[in-house]
């Protein structure tokens, strides 16, 4: 997987993680950066801006990683561990969303993110940047079934909590359950599916001309309100 930017590259180099080949810019000057690379003794490749940005698709800044794909988590061995907390997404396509969820529930304490493997943007370089390196810090689970899943989760002592315009204001509901709250597609909202199967509805009130959030915005305003009515 190719990544890409000064913080992402300084994240997975000071954790060590599995770089195959770093491409330089001509006159990279970042010696952090730089001293790390020679530690590490990772093959570099030093190129124009021109192909530099021909192989990223976007703001570079002069580095660019060539690393091992995003290794998803396991369900099973995770829910071993007791989590209590635990993000669904359901069929989401903008990675800059999903990046943005995955900063927010790792600073929350979120115990894990479950995704579906099909129609929903996978873990990616737009992503892991998005996250500004909460992405190497919080478990994502893929899945094949999120119905099955759900139905998982709920004989594991889950309240599944989904979120649309049509149920109960989202501050009324008690939170103080294993939550595996539902994010919906950010033009569809939650699969008629997915909805039937979620104990709780919660809606954010809209007051303005807007009538509606963007999916990452109403992440962080359920995410935080499970943890906050849990103090």
């Amino acid at each position: 997987m190719i990544v890409y930017g000064k913080n992402v590259s300084l994240e997975l180099l000071q954790k060590n993680k599995k770089i195959k080949k770093i491409f330089l810019q001509e006159n990279f000057r970042d010696e952090k950066i730089l001293s790390l690379i020679e530690k590490l003794k990772i093959p570099v490749l030093v190129c124009s801006k021109k192909k530099m940005d021909h192989l990223s698709d976007g703001v570079h800044q002069g580095i660019i990683l060539d690393i091992q794909d995003y290794q998803y988590k396991d369900l099973d061995s995770l829910l071993l561990k007791n989590p209590n907390f635990i993000v669904i997404l359901d069929h989401l396509e903008d990675p800059h969303n999903l990046g943005a969820i995955i900063r927010t529930c790792e600073a929350a304490g979120v115990d894990m993110i479950i995704i579906p493997k099909d129609r929903q943007v996978q873990v990616n370089a737009t992503v892991m940047k998005t996250s500004a390196g909460a992405l190497s810090n919080m478990n994502i689970v893929r899945v094949a079934n999120l119905a099955s899943t759900i139905s998982k989760l709920k004989r594991e002592g889950f309240w599944i909590v989904g979120t649309n315009m049509q149920g109960q204001p989202y501050d009324e509901i008690d939170y103080n359950f294993k939550v595996a709250l539902v994010i919906g597609n950010e033009g569809k909202g939650m699969s008629d599916l997915i909805s039937k199967s979620c104990d709780f509805i919660a809606t954010i009130p809209m007051v303005g001309k807007i009538n509606s959030l963007n999916a990452s915005v109403s992440a962080g305003v359920m995410i935080y309100e499970v943890v906050r009515n849990r103090k």
